[in-house]
């Protein structure tokens, strides 16, 4: 594992949006900075995501200094949103929780994704991400807390897994489908230099000068079926993870990740398995 490194980085300022890949991100408790900080919700204050809108992966947002974003998407005239400041908070649902959340304060922004869209939707901001929202109790250590993301401060997933699922899509019913990109998984950082599925046995590791507890493997949706280039959806992964990667009920693919301190990642980070 002497040869294991970061590969890439991966940020999405808008839950649900196209990401973005610096060469270098600041490590904060609740996960990547500028990561998830933002989310559409629907006129009764639910979550809105590629399930239920695969449309999500056609519309991009840039990250501002001072945590604004930029948003863009084909046919539309790309607009700036500055974070609210405003002191009300609304609540918001995503999925088990109920968090509080700032409203964009430009109707402007909730008109352009309710465009985008062909839907009513509202853009929020996740103004205090360190007492929002805990993570799961059933996975987390006291006072630990996530942004927007599905569950967890981090994702990480290995090339090497993905080359395996991809040899299992060839060999498959839906063979046309593959290979896959890394970015139907929507990861934070992606490690190459490993084993296949070398990761389901960490549990503690370090990238660069920032460690990280291995939470739990993720379970994957129906999102990794959707062509983050097209918006289309297809049979795989999902066909192939539930006849080779069914884990405790769930369609496993990559590791949810817990900061334990704060820190900078880079590109060609040296990753060390702790244990």
């Amino acid at each position: 594992m002497g040869s294991a490194r970061l590969q890439s980085i991966h940020v999405h300022p808008v839950k649900a949006f196209r990401g973005l890949a610096p060469r270098e991100a600041v490590v904060e408790p609740w996960g990547l900075a500028g990561d998830r900080r933002w989310m559409l919700v629907d006129d009764g204050g639910k979550v809105v995501t590629q399930r239920e809108q695969p449309r999500l992966a056609l519309a991009a947002a840039e990250l501002l200094p001072g945590g604004g974003i930029r948003l863009s998407a084909p046919g539309r005239r790309p607009l700036t949103v500055p974070v609210p400041h405003a002191a009300g908070t609304i609540p918001v649902r995503i999925f088990g929780d109920k968090v509080e959340a700032v409203p964009a304060q430009e109707d402007a922004a909730h008109a352009w994704c309710s465009a985008h869209l062909g839907a009513d939707v509202r853009l929020v901001h996740l103004d205090d991400p360190a007492t929002r929202r805990p993570v799961d109790p059933a996975y987390a250590l006291p006072g630990e807390t996530v942004s927007f993301a599905d569950g967890f401060p981090l994702l990480l997933t290995t090339t090497a897994s993905l080359d395996a699922l991809n040899s299992l899509i060839a060999r498959g019913e839906y063979a046309a489908e593959g290979p896959l990109p890394m970015s139907r998984f929507r990861p934070n950082l992606v490690v190459t230099g490993t084993d296949a599925w070398a990761e389901d046995g960490w549990s503690r590791i370090d990238v660069g000068e920032v460690g990280f507890r291995v939470a739990k493997p993720c379970g994957r949706c129906v999102v990794t079926t959707t062509d983050q280039d097209t918006a289309r959806r297809g049979r795989e992964p999902l066909h192939s993870l539930g006849r080779h990667r069914r884990i405790g009920g769930k369609l496993v693919f990559g590791q949810n990740l817990v900061p334990l301190g704060p820190g900078t990642v880079r590109i060609g980070d040296p990753v060390r398995i702790i244990a």
